[in-house]
C-alpha cells in the first residue's frame, strides 16, 4: 500500500481563543502518561469535494470549544500554549481500493495502517508538534479513511460518540480535580519514531464474533464466578492474557487495565471531561500461578480487580489524599514494573463502548473503525465490531514474541473448538 501526501495545512479556530485561556496547565494525570498520540482511523465509502471542504470548515468551527487542540505543548512549563497555532490537516492519495483494506481477509497488515495516520504515534510533546492532526486518505475507488492523532498529554481517548445524538460540551477541568505536580515524563518504552532500533513491535488483529464470544462465556461461567454475568470484554481479556502468559512461562505477569473514572468519582468528573481520567486496575500473578490458571481463571481475576478499581473511584476525590496516592503510586508502580526483565507487563485498554460507527463526519456512517500498530510493547486494545456484538482485539507484542502468542492463542481455540480470524 502506497500513501502519497498531496497537501498539508494548518486549520485555525474560527474565532480567536480568549486571552484568559492562553495557558492551559495540564493535570498530574496528564503528566503521568507516556509521550505519544492517541490514534484512530474511520473508513467511509466516499465523499465529494464539497463534503471534504465542509469537514475542514467543521474542524475550524469546533476548535473554539476544544481550544487546546489548536495549541502547542510546552513541556518545560507543563502547559499548552493556546494562541491558535492550529490543528494540522493533511490530504493523501492511496493506491488501493477501500475494500482491499477493510475486507476480513485483507492482505494489509496493521503496521501498514500507520501510513494512514498524519504523523508517527510517538511524535508528541515537542513545541512544533500539533496537538491534533487529521489525515484525509483518498482511495482509488473514492473511499476515504480519516486518520486522527491527538496528543496523549491532553486526552486519554478519541472523543466519545454517543448514539443519543447529544451535543457534546467538553470541559477541560482535569487540572481542577488533579492539579499538576510537574512530574517528569514516565518511562513506558515509547520512542518518537517506530524505527527506534531498540525492539520491533508488531500487531495482530483478532476478530471474535458473537458465536465465539458466547462459547467463551459458557466456558468461563463456573462456580468460581458466583453466577455473575460475564461481559464479552472480560472473556476476550481473559483468553488473551492466558495466551500472553504462556509466551514465557518463567516470568511473572503484571496486567494494568485502564478504568474510566468519569461519572464514578464523588464529586463526579463530568462525562465529557477532556484530559486523562483513567485509573489503573492492577492484576499480578507469579509465574507458577499463571501456569496453573486457565483462561476462565483470568476472566475471574481480571474482572474482580477491575470491579474493585471502579468501586475505589468513589474515594478518589472524597477522601483527602487517598486519590493522589492511589493514582500516582499506581502509575509509578506500573512504570517501574515495565522496566524489569523478570516481569511480563501488559497494558489493556477497552474502547468497546465507544460508538465509532455512529461518527458521521458528513460522509454517512463509517464502514469500519480501526487503530494501528501503536508501537507499545505488550499493549492490548479492544474495540467493538460494526455489528456491536463482537470484539476486535489489537495485540501489540515484540516480533520475537508474536510467533509464540500465535501458537498459544491457536492452541486455546483448538482446545475450545472455536473459530477465529487473525490478521
Amino acid at each position: 500500500m502506497k500513501v502519497d501526501v498531496v497537501s498539508k495545512r494548518l486549520v485555525k479556530p474560527c474565532t480567536p481563543t480568549p486571552t484568559n485561556l492562553k495557558n492551559y496547565n495540564i493535570s498530574f494525570m496528564d503528566e503521568l502518561n507516556p509521550t505519544m498520540n492517541v490514534v484512530g482511523i474511520l473508513y467511509y465509502q466516499g465523499g465529494t469535494a464539497e463534503q471534504l471542504h465542509h469537514l475542514e470548515q467543521s474542524l475550524s468551527k469546533i476548535l473554539p470549544q476544544f481550544y487546546p487542540f489548536a495549541g502547542r505543548y510546552m513541556k518545560h512549563d507543563h502547559l499548552v500554549l493556546c494562541i491558535d497555532q492550529g490543528a494540522q490537516l493533511i490530504e493523501a492519495n492511496v493506491d488501493l481500493e477501500l475494500q482491499q483494506v477493510i475486507e476480513p481477509n485483507s492482505r494489509i497488515k496493521p503496521e501498514q495502517l500507520n501510513d494512514l495516520l498524519p504523523c508517527e504515534i510517538g511524535e508528541a510533546d515537542e513545541e512544533t508538534d500539533p496537538i491534533l492532526s487529521v489525515q484525509i486518505n483518498k482511495f482509488t475507488c473514492g473511499g476515504l479513511a480519516i486518520g486522527i492523532c491527538i496528543s496523549h498529554r491532553i486526552v486519554d481517548a478519541l472523543v466519545k460518540v454517543d448514539d443519543t445524538k447529544e451535543i457534546i460540551s467538553p470541559s477541560f477541568d482535569g487540572p481542577v480535580f488533579f492539579p499538576g505536580k510537574n512530574f517528569p515524563n514516565p518511562e513506558f518504552g515509547t520512542t518518537r519514531s517506530s524505527d527506534n532500533g531498540l525492539y520491533n513491535i508488531v500487531c495482530r488483529r483478532l476478530m471474535f464474533d458473537k458465536t465465539a464470544i458466547s462459547c467463551l462465556k459458557a466456558g468461563a461461567t463456573t462456580a468460581k464466578t458466583g453466577g455473575r454475568l460475564i461481559s464479552r470484554v472480560q472473556v476476550i481479556s481473559g483468553l488473551i492474557m492466558k495466551a500472553i502468559s504462556m509466551i514465557d512461562s518463567t516470568r511473572a505477569l503484571f496486567v494494568a487495565q485502564a478504568v474510566n473514572m468519569r461519572e464514578r468519582t464523588i464529586p463526579a468528573i463530568p462525562k465529557h471531561s477532556c484530559g486523562n481520567s483513567a485509573a489503573l486496575a492492577i492484576t499480578e500473578c507469579s509465574a507458577e500461578e499463571s501456569r496453573k490458571m486457565g483462561y476462565e481463571d483470568f476472566v475471574r481475576l481480571l474482572g474482580g480487580d477491575a470491579r474493585k478499581t471502579v468501586a475505589d473511584c468513589a474515594r478518589i476525590l472524597s477522601e483527602g489524599g487517598y486519590g493522589d496516592k492511589f493514582l500516582i503510586d499506581g502509575s509509578h508502580y506500573a512504570s517501574e514494573k515495565s522496566l524489569r526483565s523478570d516481569v511480563n507487563v501488559v497494558w489493556m485498554t477497552d474502547w468497546s463502548k465507544f460508538r465509532f460507527y455512529e461518527a458521521d463526519l458528513g460522509f454517512g456512517k463509517p464502514v469500519w473503525a480501526s487503530v494501528t500498530n501503536v508501537v507499545i510493547k505488550n499493549h492490548v486494545l479492544l474495540m467493538s465490531n460494526k455489528e456491536g456484538d463482537g470484539i476486535e482485539a489489537w495485540v501489540n507484542l515484540e516480533e520475537n514474541d508474536m510467533g509464540n502468542f500465535d501458537r498459544e492463542i491457536n492452541n486455546l481455540f483448538v482446545k475450545l473448538s472455536l473459530d477465529m480470524h487473525a490478521i
